[in-house]
């Protein structure tokens, strides 16, 4: 991933276009069944004119249905978000990967300073500067492609981001995951206490309160380390915009952060830095498994998912000053 240091290097001049009204981009590239959670604006080249280099806008809303601003800062899981988005905007849009080719993201890292973050009494504006690379094409078409991402912020780097990820047809995808189920099949275990992890309600909580076959709960417990079972609510209006077959990503690095925030003992914390791997399919149709041990001092918490004994996920989380 881009270091801010390094993004400031980087030839950030806008490229120049005639004044338009702003709207979403269509849904269907950002792979959101809701249009309120669509997050981009628009996209062009970029101003060098440099091939696989891009400006992709997107617009942070001062009220979110789940990542809404607190105490005047917006949520980095909007900055998360936009990264993803836009590595599908720009695969249909310049890419040539048609509708219903199915996406598997293999990492996704963001970092973010204080500026990045601060919201105002209006949505907030960024501009994605994407550099795509490794690209490997099929066709077409692409079959994978990694991008690094800086964000400008009123003409100035505020953060970086970066994701890697490959596309398969809806054929061979659905040959790959052939009678995988979409929903869990069996009760939603109960939730931690919601104040632990920066919640209000229950139905946001992806901790279980009390693992099945292990110890401990999800209560602090004095110790820089803990371990509980993923809630999964395929029910869930914002984490689940869509049916899919496996555990989406974004949930997965949610639930990270709140592993984070409970074995810190810091449930207002803000995660300004992320860095994660997505391994293999967190399946709906077995327990998983989220461990999580902080480095004392630092911030720094490591979390993973394990199901059926194997890592599905792992993240390397960078905690930053409390919302409050």
């Amino acid at each position: 991933m881009l270091s801010l240091a390094q993004a400031r290097g980087y030839d950030v001049t806008a490229a120049s276009a005639p004044p338009s009204l702003t709207a979403t981009v269509p849904r269907e590239y950002v792979h959101r069944a809701s249009v309120a959670e669509v997050l981009l604006t628009g996209w062009s080249g970029a101003a060098d004119g440099g091939r696989d280099r891009f400006v992709v806008r997107a617009q942070w809303p001062r009220r979110h249905a789940l990542f809404s601003p607190v105490g005047g800062v917006h949520d980095p899981m909007l900055l998360a978000e936009s990264v993803r988005q836009a590595g599908l905007l720009l695969s249909h849009a310049e890419y040539g990967v048609p509708f219903g080719h199915q996406f598997l993201m293999w990492d996704l890292s963001f970092a973010a300073t204080p500026a990045a973050l601060t919201a105002g009494p209006a949505p907030t504006d960024v501009e994605l500067h994407t550099v795509c690379h490794d690209i490997v094409r099929r066709g077409g078409s692409i079959a994978s492609m990694r991008y690094e991402v800086t964000v400008l912020r009123a003409g100035r780097p505020v953060a970086t981001g970066g994701a890697r990820f490959s596309c398969t047809s809806g054929a061979v995808h659905r040959r790959m995951r052939a009678g995988r189920p979409r929903t869990t099949g069996r009760p939603l275990p109960p939730a931690g206490d919601p104040a632990l992890v920066g919640r209000a309600a229950p139905h946001d909580v992806l901790l279980a309160a009390r693992p099945t076959g292990t110890a401990g709960t999800a209560e602090p417990t004095g110790t820089a380390r803990g371990r509980w079972e993923l809630r999964v609510d395929t029910e869930h209006p914002i984490f689940f915009d869509h049916p899919v077959d496996h555990v989406p990503g974004m949930l997965l690095l949610e639930a990270a952060r709140q592993a984070a925030r409970v074995v810190t003992g810091r449930p207002g914390a803000l995660l300004p830095a992320a860095e994660t791997a997505f391994l293999r399919y967190a399946e709906l149709d077995a327990p998983c498994w989220l461990e999580a041990e902080a480095e004392p001092g630092t911030g720094r918490v490591r979390v993973s998912a394990v199901q059926h004994g194997e890592q599905v996920f792992r993240a390397d989380l960078l905690l930053g000053h409390q919302h409050d």
